[in-house]
This record gives structure tokens, C-alpha cells and sequence, in this order.
């Protein structure tokens, strides 16, 4: 028979210093020696004097518990009133309070006290006046008419992670009792948003009460800032700045409006025994759209560790789904009215759909991009990239195509070496060569620039699979997959780690695989081709033959000969096996 789970009612008072990052950085010796003084004074003092008792010390705040409503809301006046009465201090040097009331359900763990009791006290506590409290309407009923001061009905509020609004009511010290959160101050700029793509990532949002996922909290939020950082068409609003909305309860589309961006990813941090669940959201705040979103639950046995997976999880599928919508919002515009930025995103957005059709389309807008913006590296590395992989399909002749592909891939690494992508077309443009080496290089290169970066690790595979180093490929295309599962490449992807498990001898597996890719995109060529000799080589010669047909329908006139002297393989051993297997199927020789 398993314990039962201890519980109690009380009160919970959650109390947290208003600006502590911003006294911190003026003063961070200073501003701590001042809470620990007061702490250790004034306000343990007036706990022990109203009965309370604390049950979890941060360094901005703390959380209370008490034995009735009205001692916790008494004891809580009593402070406020005192922080307010002092003058000692500059208004940017003064340490000022929000507290939280909540009358809950508590679940008992030694000392320690959690549950939706506790969760909904922090809450409260975020959407209180400065130097103020705000407390649930089950809390007001207790100390309705027992307490000499007044508080003010807030209405219905929307409290954040939480499925229904909560009634609150607050008090605050200023003279007039309108429902003021923040001193007066000037109307906030709104700041015009930068050419590129903009993003603001908020602190993760600590549903529980153990200060250890606090820290944990933050790290992810501060990890994901850096992660973002390394995208080089991405603007990333600075930690400082999206710190500021810490505990918080915010508007995305204001705190958008404040800090100038077009995009807001917020999320929060749960724990339960020795799991945690994270949950993250990247939301659109111009038209208030949630673009993705994804929760992930683990066992809690390195936190570190743990860390470090969903922010590479987080940042590697934020890049593509930002793509998306950049290209949504480009899509059916003239390209006589897109910037640079624009019209690269209107490109790659059209490219996408990986038709024949479509990848012309785009190429004729990256062109007019080189054309109209020729210092704009991006247009240019990308434009080398659609025409490599058109070639490689088969909508171009690769001959033809090579050299002007090669031209622009120096040009834009000359232009921005920073820029991942840059070095992912050079690692393309180095594969098709046959040159394995430099091909690896030049991927290796681009994840250090965006150890998060999927195209990076995708890309790296396709050129190892073709070298033949399967183990190392399907490994880098698994990262791929795990960084962004909705990428449109990883359909590319798995056209690599078919040919991989082909030249490991696993043709059925190889078949099946390219059968799945071929059924996403039909009018790739060099899939067909690979279904075909996967096929051969594993005896099927019946559906060999039959995919051959199809092949030919499609890319008619194609030989053995001509793939021999153009498909990306650097060990001729590997080359003779694959364009065999599609000999033994009946493609002619000359």
C-alpha cells in the first residue's frame, strides 16, 4: 500500500522584488547586501509576528506560509507599508515589493510546500501593483470586512498556464485607487521593426516552486538567446532586454511592440518527482498566430543534459518555422515592392515545393535578388543552391549549370564567412565535385557556426552517404530529423540515407525508403533512380524494371554513361554499384 499524500490548507503569500535584474547590474554587491539586511530584519521579524512561516528563500523573493488568510494578508500590509514609508533611497536604487495571496490546497514534502496553491500565490503576484498586493477572490472572502484597508475588485484576469481567468483583488499605497501596475511613467516607444526577421525569447516560466528549476528555467531561455544568436538573417533581442519580463504576466504583442519584434517564443517548466516537462510556443505578434509550438517531457537524471537537448530541440526547429512564415507573408506580393530579406523568403518559400515549376519560379526571384541587391549574401548562396540541387534532380544539366553555381557560392562566402549557409552551399557545391574532403570541411564548418543548425547536419549526411561513410551519415541525418522533424528537406534527407543503407547490402530497406520519398515528391529524378538500383540489387528485377519505365518517362534519354560522369560519387567502386544496379534494370549503356 503506497503513503498517502499529505496535504493542508493555508495561506500562501508570494513576495518578489520589482526590477531585481536592473538593481543587480547597477549595484549587484550592493543590492544584495540590502535584502539580506532587510530580510534578516524587518521582514523576518514581522513574520515571526504574524505567525508565518517561510518555506522557500530566492533571491528576489520568497514564499510564505501562514496559518489564516488575514495574518498573511495583515503581515503583508504591515511591509508594504514600511517599504513605502522609507526615504532613503533614490527611486532607481529602491527596493519595492508585488505580493501574491492565495488561500489553496497544499501539498506537504518536508518543509517544502507545491502544488496549484502555491503556483497560483506567484501568479497573483505577477499581475500586482508595484509596492501593492494582489490576492484571489477566495482569499478576499476570508478578510472581507477584517482587515482596515481597502481593496479594489481587478475583475477577471487571464493568468499565464492557467486554463480559466481568475477574480482577483488589489491593493495598492498611491493616493488614487485605479488599478495601476507600474508607476506612472512616459508612453513606451514603439520601436520600428529591422529589415530581418526579429525575436524575442521570454524567460521560461517556472510552474514550480523548487528555485533549482528556476535556474534551470533560465538557462534554457538564456541558452536559446545564444542558439538564436548564431542565425545570421535572425534578430535576436539581447537577454537584458527580454529579462526585464521576468514573473511578469505580459501581452506578447505589447512586450513585441516595446522591443520591436515580429516574433515572441515564450514557454514554461514543469516538475513532477524526477520528470520535468517543457513546454514552448513561438507566437507571431502582429497578427497574434501561434506559428509552433511543442511540449517535451524527460527524466530529470542530468539537468544539464537535459538543458542542452531542448534548447538544441527548440532552436534547431524555430529557424524553419520561421522560414515559413516569412514566406507566407512575402508570398503574394510583387517582388517590385520586397526588400532584400523579402524577397529571398518569397524565394525559398516558392523553392520549397520542390516542384520543376516551382524551383524555376524561385530561381528567377533569387536572380533578380543577386541582380537588385549584389552585396546580400544570402540571395546569392541560396541561388547557387537551388540551381546545384535542380542539376541533381534532374531539371538542369549539371554541366551547364556548375559553374555559375560555383561563382556565386565564393561570392557569398566572400561577402558574409559567418553565415552557416554560405558554407552548407559550399559544402554542396564540394560534393557534387566529388571532392569528399572539402565537402565535410565546409559542413563541419557550418555547425560551428550553428552547432543547431539541421540543413547543416542533413547536408553533411547526403555527402557522407555518397562517400560512403553510412555509419557517420545516418547519424547526421537523424540529428537532422531530431532538430527539425517538419523541415521540407528532410525529404532530401531521406533520399541520403537510403543510398546509405544501399551501400551497406540493405536494398530492401534502401527500396522502401526511396519508394516513400518518391510518393512526397514525384518529380525527383535522382529518388527514382535510387529505387530502381535498390530494387535491382536486391533481385526484385520485376519492380526493378518496372521503375525503371517510370524513371524514363520522366527523364527520358537518360544513360549509364552520362550518370557515370555526373553523379556525386567520389569512390568509382560506389559509383559502378549504384548506375549497375540501374544497368541490371535495363538502362542502356550509351
Amino acid at each position: 500500500m503506497t503513503d498517502r499524500v499529505q496535504r493542508r490548507l493555508a495561506a500562501i503569500v508570494s513576495a518578489d522584488v520589482v526590477g531585481f535584474t536592473r538593481l543587480m547590474q547597477a549595484d549587484e554587491a550592493g543590492t544584495h547586501q540590502r535584502l539580506k539586511t532587510r530580510f534578516q530584519g524587518m521582514v523576518q521579524a514581522k513574520l515571526d509576528a504574524y505567525g508565518g512561516r517561510l518555506f522557500k528563500l530566492m533571491g528576489d523573493g520568497l514564499l510564505a506560509e501562514f496559518p489564516s488568510v488575514v495574518s498573511a494578508v495583515e503581515w503583508s500590509l504591515d511591509v508594504q507599508k514600511v517599504v513605502a514609508a522609507e526615504e532613503d533611497e533614490p527611486d532607481d536604487r529602491r527596493i519595492e515589493y508585488r505580493i501574491g495571496i492565495n488561500l489553496g490546497d497544499l501539498i506537504i514534502d518536508g518543509d517544502d510546500l507545491y502544488g496549484d496553491g502555491v503556483n497560483l500565490a506567484a501568479r497573483l503576484q505577477g499581475v500586482a501593483p508595484v509596492g501593492g498586493i494582489c490576492m484571489s477572490d477566495a482569499s478576499y472572502q476570508y478578510v472581507r470586512g477584517k482587515v482596515d484597508d481597502d481593496f479594489t475588485d481587478g475583475g477577471e484576469v487571464e493568468l499565464k498556464n492557467l486554463d480559466a481567468p481568475v477574480r482577483v483583488w488589489r491593493w495598492s499605497p498611491r493616493d488614487d485607487r485605479e488599478a495601476v501596475l507600474e508607476r506612472p511613467s512616459p508612453k513606451p516607444v514603439e520601436l520600428a521593426l529591422p529589415e530581418k526577421p526579429s525575436i524575442a525569447v521570454l524567460p521560461f516560466d517556472n510552474m514550480s516552486t523548487d528555485e533549482e528549476q528556476e535556474h534551470f528555467a533560465d538557462g534554457i531561455s538564456e541558452d536559446l538567446i545564444t542558439g538564436l544568436s548564431r542565425i545570421r538573417w535572425l534578430f535576436v533581442i539581447a537577454r537584458n532586454s527580454s529579462f526585464v519580463y521576468k514573473r511578469n504576466a505580459v501581452d506578447v504583442r505589447q512586450v513585441a511592440r516595446e522591443l520591436g519584434v515580429r516574433y515572441v517564443l515564450e514557454g514554461s517548466v514543469r516538475k513532477a518527482g524526477n520528470r520535468v516537462r517543457i513546454a514552448a510556443q513561438l507566437i507571431d505578434a502582429q497578427t497574434s498566430n501561434h506559428l509552433w509550438a511543442e511540449r517535451y517531457d524527460r527524466e530529470l537524471i542530468d539537468i544539464f543534459d537535459v538543458q542542452d537537448e531542448i534548447t538544441e530541440r527548440v532552436a534547431g526547429a524555430i529557424e524553419p518555422a520561421i522560414l515559413a512564415a516569412e514566406g507566407l507573408r512575402a508570398r503574394d506580393r510583387s517582388r517590385d515592392d520586397l526588400g532584400a530579406w523579402e524577397m529571398l523568403a518569397q524565394g525559398l518559400a516558392t523553392f520549397w515545393r520542390f516542384t520543376k515549376s516551382d524551383a524555376a519560379e524561385a530561381i528567377a526571384i533569387l536572380d533578380t535578388a543577386v541582380q537588385r541587391y549584389p552585396q546580400y549574401a544570402p540571395a546569392k548562396s541560396m541561388l547557387a543552391f537551388m540551381l546545384l540541387f535542380s542539376a541533381h534532380v534532374g531539371w538542369r544539366d549539371l554541366a551547364s549549370t556548375r559553374a555559375d553555381a560555383e561563382a556565386l557560392a565564393y561570392q557569398a562566402v566572400a561577402l558574409d564567412e559567418h553565415d552557416a549557409w554560405t558554407h552548407v552551399v559550399l559544402g554542396y557545391l564540394h560534393t557534387m565535385n566529388r571532392n569528399a574532403n572539402e565537402a565535410h570541411q565546409a559542413f563541419t564548418h557550418a555547425i560551428s557556426l550553428n552547432p543547431n543548425f539541421a540543413s547543416g547536419f542533413g547536408w553533411r549526411g547526403f555527402a557522407e552517404s555518397h562517400a560512403g561513410n553510412t555509419e557517420e551519415a545516418i547519424a547526421d541525418f537523424e540529428m537532422a530529423f531530431r532538430l527539425s522533424p517538419k523541415d521540407p528537406q528532410n525529404a532530401i534527407f531521406l533520399g541520403g540515407k537510403a543510398l546509405a543503407h544501399f551501400l551497406r547490402d540493405e536494398f530492401d530497406t534502401s527500396a522502401a525508403i526511396a519508394g516513400d520519398v518518391i510518393r512526397q515528391r514525384p518529380e525527383w529524378n535522382s529518388t527514382r533512380r535510387m529505387e530502381c538500383t535498390a530494387l535491382a540489387r536486391a533481385g526484385r528485377m520485376d519492380e526493378a524494371q518496372a521503375s525503371l519505365a517510370r524513371l524514363l518517362e520522366h527523364q527520358p534519354g537518360l544513360t549509364a554513361a552520362t550518370l557515370r560522369k555526373s553523379l556525386p560519387y567520389p569512390n568509382s567502386e560506389h559509383l559502378e554499384k549504384f548506375v549497375g544496379g540501374l544497368v541490371l534494370a535495363g538502362l542502356p549503356e550509351e
